[in-house]
């Protein structure tokens, strides 16, 4: 069945209701482990109902967001999510304190025992109402940015339309392109800081209803962060600033020298090239052609998913107007596929999307036909994004097909801001807990917090002139920051094993495609160390894992930069 064809019909709560109380009390009435077993795989398949029903309406909401039907149906899982994760909650309660939880976890997992022990922690129904308001809140940042209607250049762009421009060879027109995106933020300043302002204090309010003295740990807890917590997280923005920035540094500087410049402006530092950053060489189409040849190729796994994906025509890749912004994978249940949404404007950036995508997309697709329980199909979510990001590298062999004679000019730069990402996304994980330590802090003072980390975190960017990067609001075109706090360090945990599997790859591409599959195999039926661990990787957050990473590729790098290097 074609995703056009996936009917859809909003859940009927009631029955849910009713089926989920009959599966408690069958759970409570159950004299074995078994019994238990066939009442958890009954709960999953209502659930997996409902969320495949969710995500066909978020897809088509995406796809557009002026679609009033599909908007109405956001509004009630919105509303109802919360309502549903109470009552799963319930069952959890009774779950924990099973008899029989010893063998229920030999059988499943500890890590989905854990995982239910902080849902417990992070739900009650005293906060209900206040999630139905942050989602309705989250609803709002994602119509407010998708509405950008940006005159630039005789024409009218959304954001992600005018992201060829900031890449355009011509500097005066890189700039413009981020001076129109930037007034578009300035023209709608008090909405983006009064969205979060009430998410701030609303989140906030949530955390000090179930005891806790901010929203950190409840955040944490909410993103799964099972087997590390914030002194790890210190400890690894230690390995940043220490061991990486100095590194991204020197880069950045051999950036410049190829751009012929004393130092890197705001519209400078994602432009590589003098004559041009690569570009895919095609049209979306045969973009996405290319992709599927590449999928074919790679390995019999990868053949057989991207044929489902291509026969059920699971993706919608192009930009254009009233469509959300940014790029996604998300998973049909019912159906055991995936599907991929993203908003290619013909720079590399499409490409980097349909791996990263695709990786989530295979991992999804491998373990729904690996592993036995739905609680253990994904790892938590820096596991989920090494399967995506390790994918961008190991789809190398292939770059050719998309960037033709600019594929050494991919590879470097790919590689470049792989590294370069790092320290700007432990600096939006860091932004969020100074927010959140600090909720009183007005829009101002987070963009005077914005402002300072970046001084520290990216010192080698040069924002004069710039009234919207200038003045420290930057961090509201980040959508993470407003809809899934504290997802993104997930990224930087991530990013730094992508980069250890590339190293293996550099050496040895049939252990590093080895070593990435046991990882996607395993699913969450490990916390996120084990699982670096048990597959020969080094965990992020141990002293001297980005300091180690970095120096198994930087030959390679070396060898990379030196025919740009005049």
């Amino acid at each position: 069945m074609k995703f056009k064809d996936m009917p859809y019909n909003r859940p009927d709560v009631e029955k849910m209701s009713s089926e989920i109380a009959e599966l408690i009390e069958n759970f409570k009435a159950s004299s074995s482990c078994e019994q238990q077993i066939s009442v958890i795989k009954q709960l999953e398949k209502v659930l997996n109902h409902y969320s495949t029903m969710e995500s066909i309406a978020n897809i088509r909401s995406t796809i557009d967001t002026r679609d009033e039907f599909y908007e109405k149906e956001m509004e009630f899982y919105d509303s109802y999510g919360p309502v549903l994760s109470e009552k799963i909650n319930s069952f959890n309660k009774e779950m924990l304190s099973s008899s029989f939880r010893k063998d229920l976890e030999a059988r499943i997992s500890s890590v989905a025992f854990k995982n239910a022990e902080l849902q417990l922690k992070s739900l009650s129904p005293d906060i209900i109402a206040l999630k139905q308001e942050e989602n309705r809140l989250s609803t709002e940042y994602t119509k407010l940015y998708a509405s950008a209607q940006i005159p630039f250049e005789g024409k009218v762009y959304t954001i992600a339309q005018l992201g060829r421009f900031k890449k355009s060879t011509d500097r005066d027109l890189r700039k413009r392109a981020f001076e129109a995106e930037g007034s578009f933020f300035d023209e709608h300043r008090k909405e983006f800081d009064e969205i979060y302002d009430k998410m701030v204090k609303n989140r906030t309010e949530q955390a000090k209803k179930l005891g806790f003295d901010n929203f950190v740990p409840l955040g944490y807890m909410r993103q799964m962060r099972n087997c590390y917590g914030i002194n790890e997280v210190a400890n690894f923005r230690k390995q940043v600033l220490e061991d990486l920035v100095p590194i991204v540094l020197d880069l950045k500087k051999v950036q410049a020298k190829r751009l012929g410049l004393d130092g890197l402006k705001m519209y400078d530092d994602d432009f590589h090239f003098l004559d041009g950053d690569p570009t895919p060489k095609g049209t979306p189409d045969e973009i996405l052609a290319d992709g599927i040849r590449m999928y074919k190729e790679m390995s019999p796994e990868t053949k057989e998913f991207i044929e489902l994906m291509e026969d059920m025509e699971l993706f919608d890749l192009l930009a254009k107007e009233g469509k959300a912004p940014g790029g996604y994978c998300t998973s049909l249940p019912d159906y055991k596929c995936p599907y991929i949404f993203a908003n290619f404007n013909g720079t590399d950036h499409d490409v980097e999307v349909l791996t990263h995508e695709a990786g989530h997309a295979f991992a999804d697709y491998v373990a729904s036909r690996t592993l036995e329980f739905s609680s253990t199909l994904s790892p938590s979510l820096e596991g989920c994004e090494t399967h995506s990001m390790s994918m961008e590298f190991l789809t190398s062999p292939w770059h050719h097909l998309f960037f033709k004679e600019d594929t050494e000019k991919y590879e470097l730069t790919h590689a470049e801001k792989a590294l370069s990402f790092i320290p700007y996304g432990t600096m939006v994980d860091y932004f969020q807990q100074l927010v959140y330590e600090n909720p009183q802090w007005t829009p101002e003072e987070r963009n005077e917090t914005w402002a300072q980390l970046e001084n520290k975190f990216r010192p080698w960017i040069d924002k004069e002139g710039m009234p919207f990067y200038g003045r420290g609001a930057g961090w509201q075109r980040q959508a993470h920051i407003y809809q899934a706090p504290f997802y993104y360090l997930d990224y930087c945990l991530a990013q730094t094993n992508a980069l250890q599997v590339f190293s293996i790859f550099l050496n040895d591409k049939n252990k590093a495609w080895d070593t990435y599959m046991n990882f996607v195999k395993m699913g969450g039926t490990r916390f996120f160390t084990d699982l670096c661990r048990e597959n020969g990787l080094k965990c992020p957050i141990d002293s001297g894992c980005l300091k180690e990473t970095v120096e198994k590729i930087s030959p390679w790098l070396s060898e990379k930069q030196k025919p740009f290097i005049k």
